[in-house]
């Protein structure tokens, strides 16, 4: 284990931290899986319940009303756990490509990643999209193959669809026994043990091999006979498992499972334990840190708001790089020069919170904002340092936002601010003041926008129409041109969240002529963090 080879405090603790995020397409059962995992860790008592103080409240992962009344993710959860001596962070991403915005800014927090395949389905297009931001920084994969007990592909089949599809090996660790109603568990293929489906995880059954005669006995000979001839032919045909190109994210070592059947999730939480590497060193601007620093490092890749509806609260999500963090700790906000007081970080289960008295590479803290911290933002103990990698992209809906109540226009103001910092939705002031346009990825960005300024906010509004159909971000050395380029279309001009300049286009055509029309200028379709990035066009 890792932990071995550490030497200082920080380097010890950070070995023990397994920080890792849950990519899959919508309905692949992740939500299902992230609580399996969660009651495995000891940090629910029940599925679908993470208790809360004294066990007077429970509340699912999915906490927002629209999560529950939908039954989707559209918010990064944080949870965290221990088990075996591990420190596991858990971070739950929203499965709907309208949030992959969202999604993506998690991914840059998190070491490892577990992708839930549906055994039917195999993979599909949100999980092919998550998996190339994953590659992106080539970020290590287990894959579930989760619904072993429903109708399911041919396991070869699903392993050759992720090697061809995702131009990913792929190293089976454990091997399914039997489909369906006739899935009777899985067969260790590392260790040569035999796991029955409704047993225990530490129930695990070990047998000499595959020629075991207790295998027989305990699945029948037809399931036993065709086990053996799989498992042969899986061992001589597919890659073994490498824990070294697996950890450059050049293999992925595949369980399977039932997570609705809690079966197969405490295999898999063990791979994370022995396979998922600790925090590793960390690119930044100008130098690379590494966890086992003794100065803290961190950066901002979300703020949520109104997690407590009670408190109209504001918190940022930092994912620690190095050192050590302390209740109490004053941390400066590199971009701005200033001091963040650090009275009281928080370590979250979904909702639910407790103040952390410390915490250590690798954790997820939450720390109060009053509208000071942004994502990307990077936080030291002093030091000039940045943090990269954090971008927004440019939507591809824009709407104007219309109130049913013309009095409550200063409370909409507040609200679209405080959802913009999140990265719910982007917001832009147009240049000759007409109603704000806020944009988004996708069409059920605006159904969560509606339905929280209207449940935590209480502004009930609509959205209207633009005459556009895509923004870009623009800059230029030459400050005059940018002053005229903005005077010059104040109608299809506004400014984002940060103040910085944006053109919006009825079509492609527009954004092309208007290159043409100022060669001085960029036009961006990616931001990165409060600087601008180049971006395929």
């Amino acid at each position: 284990m890792d932990a071995l080879v550490a030497q200082t405090p920080v380097a010890a603790e950070a070995a023990r931290r397994r920080t890792f995020a849950i990519i899959a397409h919508p309905d692949a059962g992740k939500t299902t899986l992230t609580e399996k995992l969660l009651l495995k860790g000891g940090a629910i008592q029940l599925a679908g319940a993470v208790r809360a103080k004294g066990n007077a409240r429970r509340t699912r992962s999915d906490w927002m009303k629209i999560e529950q009344d939908r039954g989707i993710s559209v918010a990064t959860s944080v949870m965290t756990f221990e088990r075996g001596g591990l420190v596991f962070n858990l971070l739950d991403t929203p499965g709907h490509e309208d949030f992959s915005e969202d999604t993506y800014r998690t991914l840059t927090a998190v070491d490892a990643a577990v992708m839930v395949l549906d055994a039917a389905k195999g993979i599909e297009s949100q999980t092919r999209k998550l998996f190339e931001v994953c590659r992106l920084r080539d970020i290590p994969i287990i894959t579930f193959v989760n619904k072993m007990d429903r109708e399911a592909r041919d396991p070869f089949e699903l392993i050759d669809e992720i090697e061809k599809t995702l131009a990913l090996d792929a190293a089976p660790v454990a091997w399914p026994v039997g489909r369906a109603s006739e899935f009777a568990g899985t067969y260790d293929l590392l260790h040569r043990h035999f796991l029955p489906v409704d047993a225990d995880d530490a129930a695990a059954i070990p047998l000499s091999g595959l020629d075991d005669p207790k295998l027989v006995e305990l699945v029948g000979a037809e399931r036993a006979a065709a086990l053996r001839e799989e498992a042969e032919l899986a061992e001589a045909g597919l890659n073994a498992f490498d824990l070294e190109s697996f950890r450059e994210g050049h293999l992925t070592p595949v369980f399977f499972g039932s997570a609705l059947r809690d079966f197969g999730v405490g295999h898999l939480l063990d791979g994370l334990a022995r396979y998922a590497p600790p925090p590793g060193p960390r690119a930044g601007d100008p130098r690379e840190v590494e966890p086992g620093e003794d100065k803290l490092t961190g950066f901002v890749f979300k703020v949520q708001a109104n997690m407590d509806p009670n408190h109209r609260d504001r918190v940022a999500f930092v994912r620690l790089c190095s050192g050590k963090l302390t209740k109490g700790m004053r941390l400066k906000q590199v971009r701005t020069g200033k001091q963040v007081p650090v009275n009281a970080p928080l370590f979250f289960f979904a909702k639910d919170r407790q103040v952390a008295e410390e915490a250590w590479p690798g954790d997820v803290v939450g720390v109060a904002n009053h509208g000071t911290l942004r994502i990307g933002d990077t936080l030291t103990e002093g030091e000039e340092l940045n943090f990269r990698g954090v971008p927004s992209f440019a939507p591809e809906i824009l709407r104007h936002v219309q109130l049913e109540d013309p009095m409550l226009a200063k409370k909409l103001k507040t609200a679209l601010e405080q959802l913009a910092e999140e990265g719910v939705v982007q917001l832009f002031r147009p240049l000759d003041g007409s109603l704000p346009v806020v944009g988004v990825v996708g069409q059920l960005q605006l159904d969560v926008l509606q339905s929280r300024l209207k449940v935590e906010y209480g502004v009930p509004a609509r959205f209207q129409d633009t005459m556009w159909s895509m923004m870009r971000w623009v800059t230029g050395e030459d400050k005059a041109a940018l002053e005229r380029f903005a005077a010059t279309n104040r109608r299809d001009a506004g400014e984002d969240h940060d103040g910085e300049l944006v053109a919006f286009f009825g079509s492609d055509w527009r954004r092309k002529r208007a290159e043409e029309e100022w060669p001085m200028l960029r036009f961006h379709a990616v931001r990165e963090q409060h600087g601008l990035v180049a971006a395929k066009r």
